[in-house]
């Protein structure tokens, strides 16, 4: 029986944290070698003067209260990826993630769980579920690799967009109704690493999955004659879809890389102001004011920038990375169409065989051997009709298993259409709200600016009148 580390009930858990947004970057050459730092480069807000709404019936708050309280009621399992750890061996670094569990179904024998991870084990299971399902629309992993000049080998920060891109894995798959209920899903969640390690083995061997990966390239090439209209929208939508969201994805990753540049050239200007002012005796307060502004625009800016980098970047990747799982998706589905109707052909080409065969040559020469002609006419009968029938059990399965897959993907993409519009529409808003503050913030910087010079224009009017 395998399970994991079994957590006390009665003793303190993490909470279960909100949804969180996927991953952009990941690992640079060699598989799954990540180094953990505990340093933090987050910028630290606390102390600025104008505060940050977050009112419980502001829009964002209020949108996301909404949706909790709908999911709450039906949702039995929680999973919580946290605490990263990094393991040194002789041969390779590597990270692993805690996964804590929290569940009401009866099928686990526990109601907690906690287990460590790494990234290969997140990948097994997406392959184990992409096999098991090949037209649902399994959640996208963060990507294995990290692109250059994006990001420092092994820093802190990679390390924890991947943590939360994992945890936004684990949870979208909790929230699936038939993926939820994989064994293979409940292995990863409950069996410790060696009872994993066996669990891998027991998959296809080597031989099964080529004849498989033979199957698919050969139906791929083959093509589909006559996909259904309903997927030929599904794909056109796939593509436009995909189209806008890598065009969003790198305008977004630009806005960001130019907001960093701008920062740094603002971080200038505060103490070239301060520098000034020690020798312009009139202009001391104002040139002050000036570098006390630009300081606090710059943490505000920080926070900004900040947001967009852990929050809506990762949610327009994630949804760019889903394109490319929907395009293997169809694929997957075209494939056991095309296998379909390259059976049926061939059953059509062996009815015509049977029927058009030269019975002359075969009969002259079955006589010259001593053979009854009658005797290997039947015999040839009997061994097309075997054939034939051999194909037609073989078209009705596939014939289910065609209509079963799209079955299953119209109601999957169904399903996607209405988490990728929730997701995108909660993005959006907060996005919008976050560039309320920010703005709303800065504007009131540069009129507390104004206010004071007015004021000692005002008095040194009234000195001068008097």
């Amino acid at each position: 029986m395998m399970s994991g580390t079994v957590v006390d009930s009665s003793s303190p858990t993490a909470a279960v944290p909100d949804d969180i947004s996927g991953s952009v970057l990941e690992l640079d050459e060699d598989e799954d070698l990540e180094v953990f730092s505990k340093d933090s480069n987050f910028m630290d807000g606390s102390s600025l003067n104008a505060s940050m709404q977050t009112s419980p019936g502001s829009m964002v708050n209020q949108y996301k209260f909404e949706e909790e309280e709908e999911q709450s009621d039906t949702k039995d399992i929680f999973v919580t990826v946290d605490n990263p750890e990094s393991h040194v061996t002789a041969i390779e670094t590597f990270i692993t993630y805690r996964v804590l569990t929290k569940t009401t179904r009866s099928e686990f024998d526990s109601s907690e769980y906690e287990v460590r991870r790494r990234y290969q084990d997140f990948f097994w299971l997406k392959s184990k579920l992409e096999e098991a399902h090949p037209t649902l629309i399994v959640p996208p992993l963060p990507e294995k690799f990290v692109m250059k000049g994006m990001v420092e080998r092994f820093n802190n920060d990679f390390i924890e967009t991947r943590k939360k891109a994992l945890h936004k894995f684990l949870n979208r798959i909790a929230d699936h109704p038939i993926l939820s209920c994989s064994e293979d899903f409940k292995v990863f969640l409950t069996a410790q690493a060696w009872e994993l390690a066996s669990h891998k083995k027991q998959g296809p061997g080597f031989l099964s999955r080529m004849g498989d990966t033979v199957r698919a390239v050969a139906a791929t090439v083959r093509g589909v004659r006559n996909r259904p209209e309903e997927f030929n929208a599904i794909q056109d939508y796939v593509e436009a879809f995909s189209h806008k969201m890598t065009s969003m994805d790198k305008i977004t990753q630009r806005i960001i890389k130019e907001q960093k540049e701008y920062l740094e050239e603002i971080k200038e200007c505060g103490p070239i102001y301060t520098l000034w002012s020690g020798s312009e005796e009139e202009l001391v307060e104002p040139l002050k004011m000036m570098a006390s502004c630009l300081d606090r625009c710059c943490r505000e800016s920080e926070e900004r920038v900040q947001y967009l980098s852990s929050s809506l970047l990762p949610i327009l990747h994630e949804y760019v990375l889903s394109t490319e799982t929907l395009k293997a998706v169809l694929r997957r589905r075209d494939n056991i169409q095309a296998e379909f109707e390259a059976k049926n052909e061939a059953l059509a080409t062996k009815k015509t065989d049977s029927e058009a065969e030269s019975k002359v040559l075969s009969l002259a020469w079955d006589s010259l051997v001593g053979k009854d002609p009658d005797e290997i006419r039947q015999q040839k009968q009997q061994k097309h009709k075997g054939e034939i029938k051999e194909l037609k059990e073989e078209i009705d399965k596939l014939e289910d298993k065609l209509e079963w897959a799209n079955n299953t993907l119209k109601g999957d993409w169904s399903r996607w259409q209405k988490s990728m519009r929730a997701d995108l529409k909660a993005a959006f808003i907060c996005t919008a709200e976050n560039n309320m503050e920010y703005y709303e913030k800065c504007l009131a910087v540069w009129e507390s600016f104004l206010l004071s010079q007015r004021t000692e224009a005002s008095e040194g009017g009234d000195r001068d009148e008097s």
